[in-house]
């Protein structure tokens, strides 16, 4: 994993093709890379998370995203949530969007605004 830094903005993007977080461990893990490096703000995109994640079954996602609010580390998952059907995952990521900690968003740029606000 690497990350690549967003200008002077605290931001740092996960730069690889893999997924890298497959449970909460990995989680905790990528906010701790992030924040040893000096980053409070993480883009992450879709492609990086175990499909997992977006089984709220699972309860991962949930597990994943309190250690974010635990470590009061931002986050900005980048991708295309439309092909996800469950209602339950849309109110999740639709609820989540209204915050700042963690939000969904389709592009970089997007990310990149959220973040900085």
């Amino acid at each position: 994993m690497e990350f690549q830094a967003i200008g002077n903005t605290g931001i740092a993007a996960v730069i690889t093709g893999e997924v890298i977080v497959n449970n909460a461990e990995d989680g905790v893990d990528l906010i701790g890379n992030a924040y040893y490096q000096g980053f409070d703000k993480i883009l992450l995109y879709k492609e990086n998370l175990s499909s997992d994640f977006f089984d709220l079954k699972t309860g991962m996602a949930g597990e994943i995203l309190q250690k974010f609010s635990n470590y009061r580390v931002r986050l900005a998952i980048v991708g295309d949530f439309s092909e996800y059907n469950s209602k339950s995952l849309r109110d999740f990521i639709r609820e989540s969007n209204t915050g700042k900690l963690v939000n969904f968003l389709s592009s970089k740029e997007e990310a990149i605004d959220r973040l900085t606000v």
